[in-house]
């Protein structure tokens, strides 16, 4: 699990999701994701898997989880 708090009070927390192949993929998961409630940003990379979501504050797992199954991929944890 990587999830940081920096100085601005922000969490950082990577996820790990699977099915993601290319921009348009990232992107999907990126706008289901940035619609849950306190997050700022998301970074999704096809390359490797990962997404990248900075928050007010931590959020709910299962939450993330059906934002990803919204976008039509899989949540397979934290980085």
């Amino acid at each position: 699990m990587t999830a940081q708090t920096d100085t601005t009070g922000q969490v950082t927390t990577v996820y790990k999701v699977s099915g993601m192949s290319c921009g348009h993929c990232e992107g999907a998961v990126s706008g289901e994701i940035s619609q849950i409630p306190g997050v700022s940003s998301v970074t999704a990379v096809a390359s490797t898997g990962e997404v990248t979501v900075v928050s007010a504050t931590p959020l709910d797992d299962e939450a993330v989880r059906a934002a990803v199954d919204e976008a039509g991929f899989e949540l397979a944890g934290k980085a």
